[in-house]
């Protein structure tokens, strides 16, 4: 069998569907997989840069299924509160930020990409340095939501509107195969009846989820191979929905757990006969 292969991440935007990210990453990790390096895009920022600094995904899990169980809105009733996503947002991101705080990106534990997009040019801007914080701050700015943020002279929001699934940042960090995870997979309904029902905000931002889509397309060419977990049917604020997203993203990992470990050339764990039981009966493929 051919040498194993470093894998790279690209880790796309798509707001609360990300939590799949999480899904992605676990599974992973149990099939014995390694990841050499992430680059992410909003959410994907956001989950893989917690990841990258810190090398534990049951701590970035427990973070966002706390925000979930604490301080996520209902996503049928975000008018009600001060805030489209939480109801404490201070409180959320001092969760966020906990073992992030004073960071530098260069010293996270395996390298990490953070994309935003410059307000003033619409141009492509890749953090690889300076505060890991604030990086993940601009890749999230979600327009409406979060303000923008400024990082070396550039006024920084979003990074869905450039590059949703960050593949040619994860390849700047030259790993073997880079592993594409994207949440905008589906055209978003933007039906006239749809928009009446929504907030202005809530329209705006599927109306930018509906350019996510296109851009990716284009973006993703680029990557060995892709995971589309099947989140669109949640709603872009549905964080409270934490493990059920995350779970959807572990589902679509695990179907296709083979396919990534051919490609990749990385051979399967060694597995007690115990553990292979459980493997056969589970119809894990690790």
């Amino acid at each position: 069998m051919k040498q194993k292969q470093s894998i790279g991440l690209a880790l796309g935007s798509g707001s609360a569907q990300g939590l799949a990210h999480i899904g992605v990453i676990k599974t992973l990790l149990n099939a014995g997989f390694a990841i050499s390096c992430i680059a992410g895009t909003s959410i994907g920022a956001v989950v893989g840069g917690l990841y990258a600094a810190t090398l534990d995904i049951e701590y970035v899990e427990n973070v966002f299924l706390e925000i979930a169980d604490k301080h996520a809105v209902w996503s049928a009733v975000p008018h009600k509160t001060k805030h489209f996503l939480f109801k404490d947002p201070d409180r959320v991101e001092e969760i966020l930020t906990e073992k992030i705080r004073g960071l530098n990106i260069k010293e996270t534990k395996i390298p990490f990409r953070a994309v935003a997009t410059d307000i003033k040019t619409g141009e492509e801007v890749v953090l690889s340095s300076g505060s890991l914080e604030r990086a993940i701050h601009a890749s999230a700015a979600i327009p409406f939501v979060f303000k923008a943020i400024q990082i070396d002279g550039h006024v920084l929001i979003d990074g869905g509107f450039v590059d949703p699934v960050p593949v040619d940042a994860a390849k700047s960090m030259h790993p073997d195969f880079v592993l594409g995870v994207n949440i905008s997979n589906e055209w978003p309904s933007l039906e006239k009846e749809n928009l009446s029902l929504m907030g202005i905000e809530s329209a705006i931002i599927d109306a930018f989820s509906a350019l996510e889509f296109q851009v990716a397309k284009e973006k993703m060419r680029g990557a060995d191979m892709v995971l589309h977990p099947p989140v669109l049917n949640y709603h872009w604020n549905d964080f409270r929905l934490a493990r059920e997203i995350i779970e959807r993203g572990e589902n679509e990992t695990r179907n296709n757990i083979g396919k990534i470990r051919k490609l990749a050339h990385w051979p399967k764990p060694r597995r007690t006969p115990l553990q292979k039981f459980i493997d056969l009966i589970s119809g894990n493929d690790y």
